[in-house]
């Protein structure tokens, strides 16, 4: 009878910040010749469409106190408890080697059943700043590999710095050629992220259209916007005279991105990554209202180095926002050393560190 290759249960929540770097591992695990199963709850399913087919993925209920009104708060831990019950019995069923959560709600039912059946068991933490189910989990798990350092951990808990794993498509841009910004066409890609994207649809256009005409006759704009801000943004473009590509998401970002001369963009994990990985200049504007404010922290990394320059939503207008655009793109020294800062904090290497880890948890 043949043996079964190993099997890592990987938990992620709904959210591209928790998926992406999930996703990254899948890959690399399956090369290595294991057997992957995603967990998540139905949100979470429908944004896992990027995983390898060879990637089984298995639908657990689960819930948050920070959605619904009184009724869906009351379900919550009954929601939760039927998710750690259906993972306990699938694990009985098929148990697995080591079990990793990526955070988010969706993570809870495969790591606390893990932890009442004493499984082996990590997770990774993309941000600074553990999130509310990471925090819970930390010291209950043999080590938090962590996406940012440092990363402000509970008691009890073994940190581990592996950075934050990008995908695939990300990874074959690692140091893409820079083409420094000059007096022809240039490229200038806005992310608003998840939850963000409503103040850049306010600001940036404006922004970029105060710029000085010389300078703006060369842009063409890439912006990601909520769907109820598309038209907007494209008339305010358009009433310029510039050529824009506004969409809801792009599915092409590191390919958008190595060609950008700069990068305008929330400072979730996995965009700090991919920017540190592609290597661009870019303007981060962390998200005010995220836990812990760890969007602040997660853009430290490529501030310090000079790679990047952090506006903090309070202080961020057309007029400050167009100012540091002109200021990037009007150097194209300073352009120049921006991008090879981003690449010296960057961590290709992520997901193979993070396979590592795995494999040496299972061994023990």
């Amino acid at each position: 009878m043949s043996v079964q290759p190993p099997l890592v249960v990987i938990a992620a929540g709904g959210t591209g910040g928790h998926m992406f770097p999930a996703q990254s591992l899948a890959e690399v695990l399956l090369a290595r010749g294991w057997r992957v199963k995603l967990t998540t709850d139905p949100r979470g399913a429908r944004y896992a469409g990027g995983f390898p087919d060879a990637v089984e993925i298995e639908v657990l209920t689960s819930g948050t106190f920070a959605r619904g009104g009184i009724w869906s708060k009351i379900a919550v831990p009954f929601k939760i408890a039927g998710g750690v019950l259906g993972a306990m019995f699938k694990f009985r069923k098929d148990r697995p080697s080591v079990v990793i959560g990526f955070g988010g709600y969706p993570a809870i039912p495969s790591v606390a059943a893990a932890t009442l059946m004493k499984l082996p068991r990590m997770i990774h933490e993309q941000n600074g700043v553990l999130g509310r189910v990471n925090t819970v989990f930390a010291p209950k798990v043999a080590q938090v590999a962590c996406g940012v350092w440092p990363t402000d951990l509970p008691e009890g808990a073994v940190g581990v710095h592996v950075g934050n794993p990008v995908r695939g498509t990300v990874l074959e841009r690692t140091g893409a050629p820079y083409i420094e910004p000059g007096d022809y066409p240039m490229e200038i890609l806005i992310l608003g992220g998840s939850q963000g994207a409503r103040i850049t649809s306010d600001v940036v256009p404006e922004a970029i259209t105060s710029l000085p005409e010389e300078m703006r006759a060369n842009l063409r704009v890439s912006q990601q916007a909520r769907e109820e801000d598309v038209a907007r943004v494209e008339q305010h473009y358009a009433d310029h005279g510039m050529s824009a590509d506004i969409r809801t998401f792009f599915d092409d970002v590191p390919n958008r991105m190595s060609e950008a001369q700069l990068i305008i963009a929330r400072s979730g994990a996995s965009t700090v990554a991919d920017i540190s990985v592609i290597g661009r200049p870019s303007i981060l504007i962390p998200f005010a209202a995220a836990t812990g404010d760890h969007q602040t922290a997660n853009a430290r990394g490529l501030v310090d180095v000079g790679a990047a320059i952090m506006i903090p939503e309070s202080q961020l207008t057309a007029q400050s926002l167009s100012e540091q655009i002109a200021l990037v793109l009007g150097n194209a020294d300073g352009a120049n050393r921006m991008s090879r800062a981003a690449l010296s904090v960057g961590k290709p290497e992520a997901a193979q560190e993070l396979a590592a880890l795995v494999e040496t948890l299972a061994a023990t």
